[in-house]
């Protein structure tokens, strides 16, 4: 049996499921989303917003929750106390990935590629993918099962959220050499496509319009699909105008992203200057 078949199994059974098999299953679920054979979610082609998600994946992560056994995880006899579930061991990690010391923490299934760089503190949590070359800032929270891709900035407090449940529900997903600008926040499955820019403060959700200046149209997300910020978009934090109610005669407005150009060689030249850092 295969261990999607088995996983799926397990989860239906709810908490009936025999213990050991579950945390059995999650123990080698857990190997394979560490080592990045296994995602949460993938690119697909075929799909209209270029991903999909594989359930199972999430379900099994649950099935690790779930069935994991609450023990200290302290260190030095007391001295530094942490509870969690005894399914949810920190990851280890090798020399291809940088880890810089001060209060960072990585959970063992979640899948760093070579060359991914950590400022403290900042954390990771399970399910969650970080492509080669990426660098996750300091403060920067990498939630269960977000896919980052190759040669992300994720600046300083920029919060990128996790999506386990619902378990078909996509999770968040950046795509490869997005800047991600300091304390922007990323939220609800929404999509960023490859080479966009996210100016410092801006705030991404599944239901956020986007408003395209450019194209001068406004993007929101499709019946039963995540929002997708398209491809090299510069995307800043804007208002708009409350026009109805009380909103109108106090003069409130609502903050909303905005999309105010496209990546041109100006824009890829300030961008080049993370590499410096690197």
């Amino acid at each position: 049996m295969s261990l999607q078949t088995t996983i799926t199994q397990l989860f239906e059974q709810g908490s009936s499921a025999l213990k050991d098999a579950a945390r059995a299953a999650f123990t080698e679920l857990r190997e394979e989303l560490a080592s990045g054979r296994v995602r949460s979610a993938e690119p697909d082609p075929s799909s209209p917003t270029g991903w999909r998600v594989n359930v199972w994946v999430k379900q099994g992560i649950l099935l690790g929750f779930r069935f994991g056994d609450n023990i200290d995880m302290g260190i030095g006899k007391g001295r530094w106390p942490f509870f969690d579930k005894d399914t949810m061991p920190l990851k280890r990690i090798d020399a291809s990935v940088r880890v810089v010391p001060g209060g960072s923490t990585i959970r063992d299934g979640a899948y760093l590629g070579a060359g991914v760089i950590c400022m403290p503190p900042m954390y990771i949590n399970i399910g969650a993918y970080v492509g080669d070359g990426t660098l996750v800032d300091s403060h920067a929270l990498v939630g269960s099962c977000a896919q980052i891709g190759k040669r992300v900035h994720l600046s300083a407090a920029a919060q990128i959220g996790g999506v386990i449940e619902p378990v078909g529900a996509m999770p968040v997903i950046v795509e490869d050499d997005v800047l991600v600008g300091g304390n922007c926040g990323v939220y609800e499955g929404a999509i960023i496509k490859t080479r966009a820019v996210l100016a410092s403060g801006t705030i991404i959700t599944g239901s956020t319009p986007v408003y395209d200046l450019p194209n001068s149209r406004i993007i929101k997300p499709e019946a039963g699909e995540p929002l997708v910020v398209p491809e090299g978009a510069v995307v800043v934090p804007g208002a708009r105008a409350v026009t109805v109610g009380a909103g109108r005669e106090w003069g409130l407005s609502l903050a909303t992203p905005v999309i105010v150009k496209y990546r041109d060689e100006k824009t890829d030249a300030r961008t080049e200057l993370e590499r410096w850092i690197r």
